[in-house]
């Protein structure tokens, strides 16, 4: 009898893991008869526990003041940005005692996603979370880009937060937000109305508006200078860590830091200690200079299936020898998964169970910017070994399409075609799209994940259809014309 497992999910708040705390959890985790360690693209720890010892391991973890969920997901990880913190970049005025303050602040445990990041970095996503805030030129004090749940609509909060406000500002939200139906609309003016309402902040005017930079994924794994501090990022292809080597890279390091990529940075590495680290890397088998085309995906946590076709895809691009630069590949085989990339290969659900008779849709964001959450569909019910052709396909329109100053013109490929045919008398086409995650649904290709046919009208729709990104109800379906120059 194949022996059974929970999924014992631990919050680190901001990704921060002391290494006391990395290495007791290793050491209870092994006891436990655990093997591994995963980390989530929320920063937070997922270990494969036993059953029948996941009692006494939560209570381990309990003991230590250490937050843990079994088999569920309801308070997400807090995310920061604080592993790009003199890695990649130095903030203005953002340091890693602004982080562990407001972080420490956190009375509660968020059941909205709740970001933290600083405006000048490009490692950590922007807009990933409910409750998103950016660091303003001002010091100490943050944007606010606020997303209800099951929407991609991003509403921009009328003031600057004061960093010590922050978390009382969060539970605030929270009593609004639980108060607000599913896909309805909620204003940013009563949201605001219903916030003073219930407790005054310090804020400030927004005097200038948030400019974030382009995306530029930073070479994130190996041995790496900053300044005068030694850093080292590891990733491990099938996102597994062991405990082993776990427990030995706890008892060398003093600040370890988990990303939103599923891999760890260390920092301030000693120089003197660089032997051994060497000695732990080759004693474990750790490769630490992996393709850039295989560092920039994102993968549903704990999802096998994300990985085997991650694997294929990458060894594609590698065979085609393909420049993937300045774009990230995210793989979403889930309804409602959240998950954003520059491009998004998005699984059709359906009746088909077999492998081989798989189709995905791949769409990518506006400009390529997996900041943006406006998607564009690129191809429709692409079978899986077709997977590789038409992602290189869109890499290639990519970097033609930045030619033209920075400029990407978005047009929706329609034929089985890499040209782009001239549209000077093509008709105005009426399309329905989301109104909250802006999804288009377009007749020429119906919707195969819910048993829609090709050249079905919008209007023929069965009242129960639901968006095939974020499940709105057709009435939530908004009535646009795609100008010609948007049509192939």
């Amino acid at each position: 009898m194949a022996r059974k497992f929970n999924t014992v999910k631990i919050n680190k708040r901001g990704g921060l893991v002391p290494a006391g705390d990395l290495l007791f959890i290793a050491r209870a985790a092994k006891e436990a008869g655990a093997d591994a360690i995963r980390f989530g693209n929320r920063q937070q720890l997922l270990l494969k526990i036993p059953v029948e010892r996941t009692v006494a391991f939560c209570d381990q973890l309990k003991q230590q003041e250490l937050f843990a969920e079994l088999n569920a997901d309801m308070h997400p990880n807090i995310v920061s940005s604080f592993a790009a913190e003199n890695v990649f970049h130095q903030s203005a005025w953002l340091r890693e005692g602004d982080y562990r303050d407001i972080l420490d602040a956190f009375t509660f445990r968020p059941s909205l996603k709740v970001n933290l990041v600083d405006k000048d970095q490009c490692f950590v996503p922007f807009y990933t979370g409910h409750l998103n805030f950016i660091t303003s030129s001002l010091p100490n004090y943050w944007h606010l880009g606020v997303r209800l749940p099951r929407s991609n609509d991003v509403t921009h909060w009328p003031g600057l937060i004061y960093s010590y406000d922050i978390p009382a500002f969060c539970a605030v939200m929270e009593e609004l937000m639980a108060a607000v139906p599913d896909n309805i609309t909620y204003p940013m003016d009563v949201m605001v109305k219903g916030l003073n309402e219930r407790r005054k902040f310090i804020t400030q005017p927004v005097s200038e508006e948030l400019q974030l930079p382009g995306f530029r994924l930073p070479y994130y794994e190996g041995f790496n200078q900053f300044g005068q501090q030694t850093w080292l990022g590891i990733y491990r292809r099938n996102e597994l860590f062991s405990l082993s080597f776990i427990e030995d890279l706890s008892q060398l390091s003093a600040q370890c830091c988990i990303t939103p990529w599923k891999s760890l940075i260390i920092k301030n590495i000693d120089p003197a200690q660089r032997r051994d680290w060497d000695y732990v890397l080759n004693r474990h088998r750790i490769n630490v200079r992996h393709a850039s085309n295989e560092l920039n995906w994102v993968v549903e946590d704990g999802s096998e299936e994300g990985l085997i076709l991650k694997r294929m895809l990458v060894s594609h691009f590698d065979r085609e020898d393909l420049r993937t630069y300045g774009l990230c590949f995210a793989i979403k085989l889930k309804p409602g998964s959240g998950l954003r990339g520059s491009v998004v290969i998005r699984k059709l659900e359906g009746k088909i169970t077999r492998v081989a008779m798989e189709k995905f849709d791949i769409l990518y964001t506006k400009d390529f910017n997996p900041n943006t959450r406006e998607l564009v569909l690129f191809r429709s019910a692409v079978k899986r070994e077709d997977l590789g052709t038409y992602l290189a396909s869109l890499c290639k329109y990519y970097y033609e399409s930045l030619q033209d100053h920075g400029a990407v013109n978005h047009k929706v490929y329609r034929e089985e075609t890499q040209n782009i045919q001239s549209a000077t008398h093509t008709p105005e086409l009426l399309l329905h799209q989301c109104r909250f995650c802006k999804t288009i649904y377009d007749p020429a290709f119906g919707d195969l994940s819910q048993g829609i046919e090709k050249g079905s009208a919008f209007d023929s729709l069965p009242d129960a259809y639901v968006c095939s990104t974020c499940e709105s109800p057709k009435a939530d379906f908004e009535s646009i014309i795609l100008q010609p120059e948007f049509q192939k």
